[in-house]
């Protein structure tokens, strides 16, 4: 997560960086006192299920039949079953008929797996309720170990490819957030914890552990982690006030109905609330460290900038970042919900009653309020980075806000002018044209 920016910082007064570890420090111990406090004691297990035994297997072969016709249909209807029918044949793996070919129905109805020779499948054994004695053999779906296998494989050698010992960090990053998310948010909130408390701590934790670890310990990346957290909590303030104003109850969607189905002790309206700052950090952490690298590399392109000159320059480049920013949470949202937003294609109601409806309402929610974390979080870490990055180092135009003066280039010698105003042009110079622009027939792209 976040940008990568590997020029070195000038080094930070003495001053400064006490300032920040008095600040930082703090905050990152109070995040574990808040960690160990709202840590799962008591999370539920899942209880144990009679599951139907998975085996896997081979396709070896494929015959397709026609669909005989169905005994009793009314009128009007198809006289034969949906398709496909037919046998495959299937070399199974594992379990104890591993070794042998057994033969099952090519899957049917919806979402159903269409596989071909070679292909490999998980078989489900079930069992005849009259006969115990006799199994027979279904196609669940495709393995899917190998390819997931081999992506995460390509993921990681490109990261380390083009990051090096930086890719190598963003792993450690990546796996530490998963290893937050797994031990404390998602186990913290099926305990009953406040699931707003546990995504601001548990997303602290991973800014922490993320910044510090993919950036370096440093001032900058100091920087991008106060304004992180401020954004963060602003963002969970701007959610409990946007979702409080518009009455949602968290039974937007229908994962939520099923999990209040199996969990009633969860607060959905918290796990909202929580979704919404979970999603947002990931953004977060990328313009907070993009504005604190960009004021690091305008003072140090410039050491004569004010702090007002360097905040108003890198918020001009924080304009631009969040013109695009916003952009992708919209279509991150609604790449998400995209089968919501077809569904919608299909109601007959009113465009204002859809609008105003619980699950579509949420998204709106969600992405006004990640958006509005994320425009606040330029101007702050903006700010905080202009003063850090001058603190200390600047004379007394630094802190006046006056412009720095342009130093005047020294005068060209008259007589070289004179030379070269009076030199004949060679005969590869194009001629003169009467008008200020070049001549039309020559190329205009620059000579590097």
């Amino acid at each position: 997560m976040g940008a990568d920016h590997t020029r070195s910082a000038p080094p930070t007064p003495p001053g400064v960086r006490r300032i920040l570890v008095v600040t930082v420090v703090p905050l990152f111990i109070a995040t574990l006192v808040a960690a160990i406090v709202l840590w799962p004691r008591d999370a539920p297990r899942p209880e144990a299920a009679d599951d139907t035994p998975r085996y896997h297997g081979t396709v070896t072969r494929v015959v397709s039949e026609p669909c005989p016709p169905n005994p009793v249909v009314p009128e009007g209807t198809p006289t034969a079953a949906d398709g496909p029918c037919g046998t495959v044949t299937v070399r199974v793996q594992t379990g104890p008929d591993a070794g042998q070919e057994v033969q099952t129905p090519i899957p049917t109805g919806p979402g159903a797996p269409r596989v071909e020779v070679d292909d490999d499948i998980i078989l489900v054994s079930l069992i005849d309720p009259e006969d115990p004695t006799v199994s027979t053999y279904n196609i669940a779906e495709h393995q899917r170990g190998k390819p997931l296998v081999w992506l995460a494989v390509l993921f990681a050698a490109a990261i380390v490819a083009f990051g090096r010992l930086r890719g190598l960090a963003a792993l450690g990053g990546l796996a530490a957030s998963f290893a937050i998310l797994l031990t404390f948010v998602l186990p913290g909130i099926s305990a009953g914890q406040p699931p707003l408390a546990v995504a601001i701590v548990g997303a602290s934790l991973i800014m922490f552990v993320v910044l510090y670890l993919t950036h370096g310990i440093s001032a900058q990346t100091s920087v991008a982690v106060l304004g992180t957290l401020a954004s963060l909590v602003l963002t969970g303030l701007l959610g409990l006030a946007a979702t409080g104003a518009t009455h949602l109850t968290g039974f937007g969607s229908e994962d939520a109905t099923t999990l209040s189905m199996f969990r009633a002790d969860v607060d959905l309206h918290g796990l909202l609330l929580a979704g919404i700052i979970i999603g947002s950090l990931g953004v977060l952490d990328d313009v907070t460290v993009t504005q604190a690298a960009a004021v690091n590399e305008l003072r140090h392109a410039n050491p004569d900038l004010s702090r007002r000159e360097l905040y108003r320059s890198a918020t001009r480049v924080g304009r631009a970042h969040i013109a695009s920013v916003v952009n992708t949470i919209v279509l991150a949202y609604a790449g998400a919900s995209l089968p919501l937003l077809l569904l919608l294609t299909a109601d007959s109601r009113a465009l204002g009653q859809i609008l105003t409806s619980e699950f579509l309402t949420t998204e709106i929610v969600r992405s006004v309020v990640a958006t509005l974390g994320l425009i606040a979080a330029v101007p702050l870490t903006t700010a905080l980075a202009a003063v850090v990055s001058t603190a200390g180092r600047g004379d007394a135009d630094v802190h006046s806000g006056e412009p720095t003066p342009v130093i005047p280039r020294p005068a060209t010698d008259r007589a070289e002018a004179l030379h070269a105003l009076s030199t004949p042009p060679t005969r590869n110079t194009p001629p003169a044209t009467p008008s200020r622009w070049p001549d039309p027939d020559r190329s205009t792209d620059t000579t590097w």
